[in-house]
């Protein structure tokens, strides 16, 4: 029997994972694959799991409000920060340790491939993914206390304490996938248009 390493895609599109490229990835796959996958392995309260895409939508969010000037180009690399778990899945920390280095060559290939494809640097400048690692763990703070069940001493020990003024008035959205994937795409296509807007500015 012959092993296949690649994933037969929505859109039609066969994405190796193995040597991903950019022709292969389609943002209508990547938003509707993060609209179905559940963040903490669907631990989470409610009646509805708290998808990928909807922690995406909210990481990006945070990110803003941590670097109001942040560029466009910056802020879509903020909402794709999770996209290759569109095809490999969201795994939770302890599983990746234990999976190891293959996991992480995997996603490293997936993520330089989408950045690739949209217009940004296969590696991020180490600032840019700092923030964006900053605004995931506030994320995953106010996740863990507000839905998956974490007392907030437990989030205050794994996770930076976020401040108040970041947090104000942002939410936990908990909705039907068809909901979070067209908010998705609809703040890609605003971002993307952003992008074009800046780039058009500098000639």
């Amino acid at each position: 029997m012959v092993k296949r390493a690649w994933q037969r895609m929505l859109s039609g599109r066969r994405l190796d994972l193995l040597d991903p490229t950019p022709m292969d990835i389609e943002i209508a796959d990547i938003a509707h694959g993060l609209a179905f996958v559940a963040r903490w392995n669907g631990q989470t309260h409610g009646d509805w799991a708290y998808s990928v895409a909807e922690h995406s939508l909210l990481v990006e969010q945070i990110f803003t409000r941590l670097e109001p000037g942040a560029e466009p180009r910056w802020r879509l690399a903020a909402l794709l920060h999770d996209a290759p778990e569109y095809v490999i899945g969201d795994m939770i920390s302890p599983v990746k340790s234990a999976l190891g280095s293959e996991y992480g060559e995997m996603d490293r290939r997936l993520t330089a491939a989408i950045h690739r494809k949209f217009g940004l640097p296969a590696q991020l400048p180490l600032q840019v993914k700092r923030l964006i690692k900053r605004a995931d763990r506030v994320s995953a703070w106010m996740e863990a206390v507000r839905i998956a069940g974490f007392s907030q001493s437990e989030a205050d020990r794994l996770f930076p304490i976020p401040k108040p003024d970041i947090l104000d008035g942002l939410q936990i959205r908990l909705r039907p996938p068809s909901e979070t994937r067209a908010e998705f795409l609809s703040r890609y296509t605003t971002l993307i248009a952003e992008m074009d807007i800046s780039a058009i500015n500098q000639i």
